[in-house]
């Protein structure tokens, strides 16, 4: 956008933040964690503290572009169907998710349990692939959702791929009851997952749900991990015992198939 391109802030590498850019990103990321829950001009406008007719201005932009979208009486605002078809993109060209994906088909055929794939990104995991149990499915796909690290199988598994002075500080988000909140608590869990090699989340992110994760080294430290999520009710110590070995044995399967350094192009 011409005339808009000054910036005050610092981005990798020492370059300057192009104010117009981050506005842009910043707002798609706001609606895109709204879900289902469309916005008024006048909320995004103060969300992000710019001028209302700063904010419409970038509302219309978008629309015509496909990133934004609004309902007939042109007053709500949702993402648009062009954030999902980049992150399609994004799923469809990493070789690691290419990779891994027919050993969540496997896994899935093997328990007959729901099965994720998830990267750390920051202090979340997003979820890039997921195999649903046909015992129980969710009505939404956790695809392109995120978690707290802290609060999930997956997060746990790669936070205790880090030495323990990496980890957040505390005090976190509880989703639960049982969601660690404190740093320490968090660390002690951290040392029993490296001891054991798995992480386990007893309805720390979802009530009612029980989940095994499994860090991918395909990458140091991983970036990646696997795993297994089944309703408390279902969890019998002989069903643990099986979910633990055959994840493990996926686990070793997926990280052989993924080619050293994890693909030809190295992201950062």
């Amino acid at each position: 956008m011409p005339g808009t391109g000054s910036g005050t802030g610092s981005a990798a590498g020492g370059v300057r933040e192009v104010k117009s850019a981050a506005r842009t990103v910043e707002l798609l990321e706001l609606l895109a964690a709204r879900g289902d829950r469309p916005a008024r001009l006048q909320e995004l406008a103060d969300e992000l503290g710019v001028p209302r007719s700063s904010m419409y201005a970038l509302l219309q932009t978008l629309i015509s572009r496909g990133w934004v979208r609004t309902d007939v009486t042109g007053s709500l605002y949702g993402i648009g169907i062009h954030a999902l078809l980049t992150g399609t993109s994004y799923l469809d060209s990493d070789p690691r998710v290419r990779a891994v994906r027919p050993y969540l088909d496997e896994a899935s055929e093997a328990l007959g349990e729901t099965i994720h794939l998830g990267r750390l990104d920051g202090r979340d995991v997003a979820y890039l692939a997921t195999r649903e149990s046909h015992e129980y499915l969710r009505t939404i796909s956790r695809v392109g959702r995120r978690l707290p690290a802290h609060a999930g199988a997956l997060g746990k598994a790669l936070l205790a791929e880090r030495p323990d002075e990496q980890v957040p500080e505390g005090p976190y988000e509880a989703l639960t009851p049982h969601t660690h909140t404190g740093r320490e608590s968090l660390l002690a869990d951290l040392a029993r997952v490296r001891e054991r090699g798995y992480s386990v989340d007893r309805e720390e992110g979802v009530p009612g749900i029980v989940g095994f994760g499994f860090a991918l080294r395909y990458d140091t430290p991983a970036q990646d991990a696997i795993s297994c999520s089944v309703p408390v009710a279902r969890l019998t110590p002989e069903h643990e015992r099986r979910i633990v070995a055959v994840m493990r044995e996926i686990r070793t399967k997926a990280e052989a198939s993924v080619p050293a350094g994890g693909g030809s192009v190295h992201w950062r």
